[in-house]
Order: C-alpha cells, then structure tokens, then sequence
C-alpha cells in the first residue's frame, strides 16, 4: 500500500503522531510519502521506504499573505500522479483535509480518485475550527473525507457538539513506542537534582493554553514543603513569563532549570519524579503518556482527554482548571509518600503499555484497508 501523509512538521502532537506511525508502517513495508512545508522533526529519512515532498510557496507581492493552501493541494495532486498512491492521510483539517480535498477534484478532471483519511487532533476542532473564519470549511472537510477518526473520546464529543458532521468518527488513541523507553543505565540524577531532592518536570511548546504560569505556582507551593528542582523542556512564547517569575522570586533561581529542546527527552523523563501538566485544553495529553512511560506519575487538569489517560488516585491525580491549590497539595502528597509514589510510578507505566504501538498499529492498518474496500465498492 502507498500512503500519503499531510501534517505539520513541527514537534507538536499532531506532528510527532503522524511522523511515528508513517515510520512504523514504512518498517513494515508500506510506501509512505510525506508532504509538509520542511521535514517533520522526528522523520527518519535514510528508510528506504520514506519519502519526503516539501510544500514550496511562491512568494508574490501581489499577495499580503502566500497561498500555502493552493501550493499544498497542488503537490499532492502531484505526488498521487506520480507515485500512484493508494491512500491520503491527513492529520488535521486545516489545511490538509481540505487541501486534499481540493487535490481529489483536480484528481477526479483526469477520471482518477483517492480515499481521504482526516484525524482530528485537537485545535482544529476546539480553538482554529471554531472560528467564524474557520468553521464552515472545517466542516466541509471532515464531511468530504472518506473516513474520520480523533484521538480521543473527548475530541470526537467536542466535534459532534460543535459541527454538523454527517461521518461516523473512529477514535484511534495516540500511541508510544514502550521500547523506547527502556531502562537507562547512564542516568544520573545528580546532574539535576541533590540526593535529598524530589524532581519535577513539564514538557510542551511554552504556549499560553499550557499555563506555565501555573507550573511555576505549582512548583513554588512545593518547594516550600519538599525540597524539589524543577525541569522545563521545551520553547514558546510564554518564556517571558518565565523569567518574570525568576526575576519575582530570585530565591528560586537555582532551583529551577531550563533545558529549551533536547534531544534526550526520554532519559531526561525516567530521572523525574511527578509530570506536571496543568493545560486548559488537550484533545489527549500527549506529553502525559510519554511521561507515564517512563514511569512518571502525573498531575494534571482535567481538560479533555487527560483523563482518559491520567487515572485519579492510580497514575497521578487531576484537579479542575486553574485550581493551583489542589494540585499542589496532590504533588505534596505524592513526593511525600515514598510508597505511594513508588506504586504511582509502576501504574503509570502499566497504563502506558495500553497505549503502546504495538496494540494501536494494527487498528490503523484495519481502518485503511477497510477504507479502500469501501472506496473500491463505490466505483
């Protein structure tokens, strides 16, 4: 089978998905083309199965904003005529659903065709979609593919309340591979923290709906209980804030570290003791399963799909949005009870395991093979 995949090529959730299950299913022998603006960050090219078409705009000065969306639908109609693929995945309605769209009508002038697959990842649906400018052409998107799908029960709810979607949407979970998070003999926790110091950690874009402000909070309300050092991975606009809190409570200078992007996330997850993630709104949690992989219990809000990931009171705990209080007192809790962490931290790695590649592959590949068979059962 030869599968085109759309998607961002950043390090966000979307992105990160669409690029491991593209790698997963050229391992196994699939075709699998990707089209994006730059190469996805985590996209292992040297597979021989792998290829890369980037998205080129030409810059007019007619235009106060380039047409990414005409280039986009153009090289996908290019890269189905050329390498004669068999199937369009896109991860995330705009631009890429309706882009793709847009390619299987120059397609269809030409007496050829192509199922569309749209995965619902999360801001498409619950902040881009539903803007006045947006809305309408999302829709349309997701009721023109061929099949739907969204990575949590939470995101599947949220687009059925918000839009008139006319297809039936199969959740596919996101997934981990587990393998990479193997035991690492080379951690030290000294690098980071003292022999008589807890470590907190929080991963993401930095973005305002992450509420790093909170993270800060949370971790100054700690650390006046637990002698704790916290990590933060990752770079966004919310920076700023950052050093504004370092620059109020100098005290905590020394205590706080910022690693920007790395590229050892994993070991750098395995030496922490509690994920903090206090989000306003995540379709799945992405961040959050990558922690409980390696085996670090988590604490949460209760936006969206977190839940369906975080267990209350088994992998970590969840609190309501903005309620600081509340998950500072379950972090005290936690980093206070050597047992129950201890436990915590085996649990989460067990819910982990549910969410590995190995068990969320096959459905993908179930769910493509029964697309075609519909799609060739149309003509």
């Amino acid at each position: 089978m030869k599968i085109g995949i759309l998607c961002y090529p950043t390090y966000g959730g979307s992105g990160i998905v669409a690029t491991e299950l593209g790698m997963s299913l050229a391992n196994k022998g699939f075709e699998v083309h990707f089209i994006s603006s730059a190469l996805p960050a985590r996209l292992d090219i040297t597979n021989p199965n792998i290829f890369f078409h980037k998205v080129n705009v030409q810059t007019y000065p007619l235009f106060e904003y380039q047409p990414y969306d005409i280039a986009l639908s153009s090289m996908i109609y290019r890269v189905v005529n050329l390498y004669k693929l068999d199937i369009l995945h896109a991860h995330y309605a705009i631009p890429y659903a309706y882009a793709a769209f847009m390619a299987k009508q120059m397609l269809k002038e030409e007496g050829k065709d192509i199922p569309l697959v749209t995965t619902l990842h999360g801001t498409d649906i619950t902040l881009v979609g539903q803007h006045p400018s947006y809305k309408h052409a999302v829709e349309f998107s997701i009721n023109q593919s061929d099949t739907v799908t969204s990575v949590s029960e939470s995101l599947k709810a949220d687009t059925l309340k918000f839009f008139n979607i006319k297809k039936e949407i199969q959740v596919i979970t996101n997934f981990i591979d587990n393998s990479e998070f193997d035991d690492c003999h080379d951690c030290s926790r000294s690098q980071f923290a003292n022999e008589d110091e807890k470590i907190l950690i929080h991963v993401s874009n930095l973005r305002p709906v992450k509420r790093v402000s909170e993270v800060l909070q949370i971790f100054k309300n700690v650390n006046a209980r637990v002698k704790s050092k916290l990590i933060i991975i990752g770079e966004g606009p919310e920076m700023e804030k950052i050093t504004q809190f370092l620059e109020e409570n100098p005290e905590l200078i020394g205590k706080i570290r910022l690693l920007g992007k790395v590229n050892d996330l994993y070991r750098i997850l395995q030496l922490s003791d509690v994920f903090l993630l206090p989000s306003e709104q995540e379709s799945f949690g992405l961040a959050a399963l990558e922690a409980m992989a390696a085996n670090t219990p988590v604490i949460s809000s209760n936006a969206g799909g977190i839940p369906e990931v975080n267990i209350q009171g088994e992998t970590g705990f969840l609190a309501e949005i903005g309620n600081v209080e509340a998950m500072s007192n379950y972090t005290i809790k936690l980093l206070s009870d050597e047992k129950l962490l201890a436990q915590m931290k085996i649990n989460a790695k067990q819910q982990a395991i549910k969410f590995d590649l190995k068990n969320i592959l096959p459905i993908y590949e179930e769910m493509y093979e029964r697309t075609l068979k519909n799609f060739k059962s149309l003509d």
